[in-house]
């Protein structure tokens, strides 16, 4: 991988009234990785990842996203970009190709409808209202509009909350596929074992700071379990979730 970062945050502060929710949070992506933050709610994340994304404005301190700063060329990030919508973004009474084709427009970008949506597995419901999908289903379509500007970079916040095991783990794979194909991808997430799966990097975000380093999820635990660190009950080759795949299958699910 190319340690050649495309995103660097120094010292990034944001402010509201009396309250600090970012207090000097710096760090690096990466081209080409899975980076994530990781923290409780309230840690900072989100109001991090919508300063990166130019939907809020900073403090102070410095971010700059593809060589450009957010601070005068907002307008370049947005362009290079895509920022996966809560469900609140999509009109639900149109389909899924009437959705693309509008995203399009917003763009100024022609993309075929379908095209887009073989990517994410979802051309059987080219015609389905976005009302009537599944969970999993309304994940993989927020990530393919994210995907339709062809952006050197996507943010994922929490994209696997509330899925069934099959959902999470093919959704998993589509991270990665992304990841795979050049796009860099900025992660947040509160399930620690889809970190340790798909990140080549990550940083512990707590009461606005970063806490400790930032690096892989390995060496973090190899250091955890260097210092004499041990889990109450024994760690086996599987987990629960790995019996649930194994049992009911890892194709794609309706509901």
């Amino acid at each position: 991988m190319a340690q050649q970062p495309i995103i660097t945050v120094n010292n990034l502060t944001k402010n509201y009234g009396d309250f600090a929710a970012v207090k000097g949070i710096s760090f690096e992506v990466f081209e080409g990785e899975i980076f994530g933050l990781l923290g409780p709610n309230g840690a900072g994340k989100t109001t991090t990842l919508e300063i990166i994304e130019t939907l809020r404005d900073k403090t102070s301190g410095d971010v700059i996203v593809g060589g450009y700063s957010v601070e005068t060329h907002a307008d370049n990030i947005k362009k290079i970009i895509g920022v996966q919508l809560q469900a609140a973004g999509y009109y639900p009474n149109l389909n899924l190709s009437e959705l693309i084709v509008l995203f399009c427009g917003l763009y100024g970008i022609d993309k075929s409808p379908m095209e887009m949506l073989e990517k994410v597995a979802l051309t059987d419901k080219a015609k389905s209202k976005y009302k009537e999908l599944s969970g999993g289903q309304k994940q993989r379509f927020s990530i393919a509009t994210t995907l339709i500007n062809d952006p050197k970079i996507i943010f994922l916040d929490e994209p696997t909350t509330g899925l069934d095991p099959q959902a999470r783990r093919n959704l998993w794979d589509l991270i990665r596929e992304i990841r795979d194909n050049g796009t860099t991808v900025v992660i947040t997430t509160h399930y620690m074992d889809e970190a340790e799966v798909l990140c080549d990097r990550v940083a512990f975000v707590d009461g606005g700071h970063i806490v400790g380093d930032i690096d892989t999820p390995d060496h973090f635990i190899d250091t955890l379990v260097a210092s004499g660190f041990e889990r109450e009950k024994k760690t086996k080759g599987a987990n629960l979730e790995d019996v649930f795949i194994h049992l009911t299958g890892k194709e794609w699910r309706e509901g």
